[in-house]
């Protein structure tokens, strides 16, 4: 096997989130180490060297080789840069891929829709809505015990249920809740979800909601 894809300590090698580790990293509202720890990977314009995520994010020794056994992150022969565009224009693009059907909404946890991808507005309104609704229901059911419904959610039109009309997957950046909204097939497994997480932390976490 070539150095290419088999880097060694000697050479440089740069961690980086899969879209798996991305959902493990920024799934709970309060992250604990370990998510914490693969939030960091995503904390900077560039992706981090293994030697500086090692050396300078708590509970990354420890860390590594499970990551790397489930998946969460991937050793790069090279540096990558971090998304460099206005969030307005990104998102649409980016949601889009992370759909079946092409049809996407990021909604805040609030209720806001903060972009759409083939959806009219009036529609990305109401899924927006039903995001900060079932926001509600998750946290009235974690108070009484039951912290399930605080996963993703499906929902379907057919009664075999083999496919969601749409899916509704809950996101936290930097104690900011945020809904990821799909229709059709959820291709979650999709490197857009790191680009959309990544680019929403560069842009300072937040984006500027609508006066009520």
């Amino acid at each position: 096997m070539s150095a290419l894809t088999k880097p060694t300590q000697s050479a440089g090698v740069w961690l980086a989130l899969t879209p798996a580790g991305a959902l493990q990293a920024f799934a709970q509202r309060q992250p604990d180490e370990p998510a914490r720890a693969l939030q960091a990977l995503l904390s900077g314009a560039v992706t981090l060297t293994q030697a500086a995520w090692l050396a300078n994010t708590p509970g990354a020794p420890a860390l590594l080789e499970p990551a790397l056994a489930s998946g969460w992150i991937e050793r790069l022969p090279r540096c990558i840069e971090g998304p460099e565009v206005r969030l307005d224009d990104f998102v649409p693009h980016v949601i889009a891929s992370l759909s079946g059907e092409r049809r996407a909404v990021l909604a805040s946890e609030t209720g806001f829709c903060l972009g759409r991808a083939g959806v009219a507005q009036d529609e990305a309104d109401v899924l927006s809505a039903a995001a900060a609704d079932y926001s509600d229901f998750a946290q009235r059911q974690a108070r009484r015990g039951w912290t399930g419904a605080q996963g993703y959610a499906a929902f379907h039109t057919d009664a075999e249920m083999l496919l969601p009309a749409v899916s509704f997957v809950p996101l936290w950046v930097e104690g900011v809740g945020y809904w990821l909204i799909l229709g059709g097939e959820p291709l979650l497994n999709n490197p857009a979800l790191v680009e959309l997480l990544w680019g929403i932390r560069e842009a300072g976490s937040r984006f500027t909601l609508p006066a009520a």
